[in-house]
């Protein structure tokens, strides 16, 4: 098991019936969209979402994602998806875990990594933009 990051948030999804395939199993692309709102109400938690990213002037596209599935998950099922931020100074990176909100088995673990590119220049930035720095600072004090 992974080490919990700095900062952790976690939320619940319902799979909805147009997640799954004619075996009431969630297709494996599906899982992306769980994490993306972990990683949402992550950056709601830090201060510092996508839109107050692009008004910031930085782009924070994802550049790795690895996903291992252990398990499936299926039509009807409560789940909970944890994002655990472990590293923002130079790039972000957030880890994941998606469990079975009834049992606690774990279903996918995965994790994501994203880079600040100026906006206006669209430059990769080879160390988070101080304002989103800031942010993290703050909601870790």
């Amino acid at each position: 098991m992974r080490s919990t990051g700095a900062l952790q948030v976690e939320t619940e999804i319902l799979v909805p019936f147009f997640d799954v395939d004619s075996m009431d199993v969630v297709w494996h692309g599906h899982y992306v969209k769980y994490l993306e709102v972990a990683r949402c109400a992550l950056l709601d938690h830090i201060g510092h979402n996508y839109t107050q990213m692009r008004d910031s002037g930085y782009a924070w596209p994802v550049i790795d994602l690895q996903l291992r599935y252990v398990h499936s998950a299926v039509f009807g099922q409560r789940l909970k998806v944890r994002a655990d931020l472990v590293e923002w100074e130079n790039r972000l990176k957030i880890h994941y875990l998606i469990t079975c909100a009834t049992t606690g088995t774990r279903l996918t673990r995965a994790s994501s990594v994203q880079v600040a590119v100026e906006i206006a220049t669209r430059e990769m930035q080879l160390a988070s933009p101080r304002v989103f720095t800031d942010a993290v600072e703050k909601a870790l004090s």
